[in-house]
């Protein structure tokens, strides 16, 4: 049987700015698969911000994607870190409904340095040594949870791994893909991302086999081990190119991975940028500062200028519009 022909058996074709889930019955796996074009394209090409900066910030949006789509309740998953290195903070919202923003704030002068030295420009590079915190927070007067785990030089995939081993306990294969792709048709350059995770619903206990040294699958039966270890090799098949690719659609890359597995897709989930800023809004903050706080943030007319970091929309107001 043809890709083609088969593919129609686990949904109609989908495009961009989505998150698909899915599960196996072989392996008994559950996963899910984004694929963000429209979306991510608008959070990135809102900042000018070099190319390897962009990529890690799209790397964050396309993991709080995934991991927001989970969500079960209207609440909302900030993915967030605070480092030492040239990009020292980035966060992404992801709000229930699939609306997502995301912001990397960068020191321009060692990005320079490091870029005229030559060097690799390696992500773990550039977020350098801190931590990285995953917040749930369900809304109203329900409590927030926050698992925070140590980032030391490595990537923003390898930190989400550390999350997931200590956090859910379950084991977890994360591939993460970010790039510029040329369209003819627009004659112009746009932002792709895309990523692909699993994680195996096998629980710890019992006869369980010793855990492999240098992996994270954690301790496993036996068979539920040689399930695990079979659909992260299938994933690990996955290329950047077929996560990110606008004619493959995500259902085909899912037959094309796990067709031996006999994957089905769920229900997807649309992906939207968005952001929350609104003049209304700036106004309430501006006002909780009182006349002493606002003082400081006066133009010398008397105005007030400020810049929404996450979609850079500027608002101005004018001398004695607050007070």
């Amino acid at each position: 049987m043809t890709e083609a022909a088969a593919a129609p058996q686990i949904g109609d074709d989908l495009g961009d700015d989505i998150v698909l889930p899915f599960r196996t019955l072989r392996s008994g796996v559950i996963g899910r698969l984004v694929r963000l074009g429209p979306a991510i394209d608008t959070i990135l090409s809102r900042h000018d911000m070099p190319v390897p900066v962009a990529q890690a910030l799209g790397e964050a949006v396309a993991l709080t994607t995934m991991l927001g789509a989970a969500l079960k309740f209207a609440g909302k998953l900030i993915v967030q870190t605070k480092t030492d290195g040239i990009i020292d903070f980035l966060v992404v919202n992801f709000e229930a409904g699939g609306h997502v923003r995301g912001y990397a704030r960068y020191d321009k002068r060692r990005f320079a340095e490091l870029a005229a030295s030559g060097a690799p420009i390696e992500q773990g590079a550039l977020l350098g040594r801190g931590h990285l915190a995953i917040t749930i927070d369900q809304g109203g007067d329900m409590d927030r949870y926050q698992g925070i785990v140590a980032l030391e030089g490595e990537s923003l995939a390898q930190a989400a791994l550390a999350y997931f081993r200590q956090s859910e306990q379950l084991p977890t294969f994360l591939h993460l893909a970010v790039a510029r792709h040329y369209r003819a048709g627009a004659g112009s350059w746009h932002w792709r991302a895309g990523g692909l995770m699993i994680q195996s619903l096998a629980k710890a206990g019992g006869s369980q086999t010793p855990r492999r040294e240098g992996t994270d699958d954690g301790e496993l039966h036996e068979e539920q081990a040689e399930d695990w270890q079979r659909a992260k090799i299938l994933a690990a098949t996955v290329e950047d190119h077929e996560l990110l690719d606008p004619t493959l659609s995500p259902q085909r890359l899912l037959y094309r991975l796990f067709h031996e597995e006999g994957v089905r897709a769920l229900p997807p989930a649309p992906v939207e940028a968005y952001c929350r800023c609104s003049r209304e809004r700036v106004e309430a903050f501006l006002r909780s500062f009182g006349e002493d706080g606002l003082a400081d943030m006066r133009e010398p007319d008397g105005s007030i200028k400020v810049t929404c970091e996450f979609c850079t929309a500027s608002y101005r107001f004018e001398p004695g519009e607050i007070a």
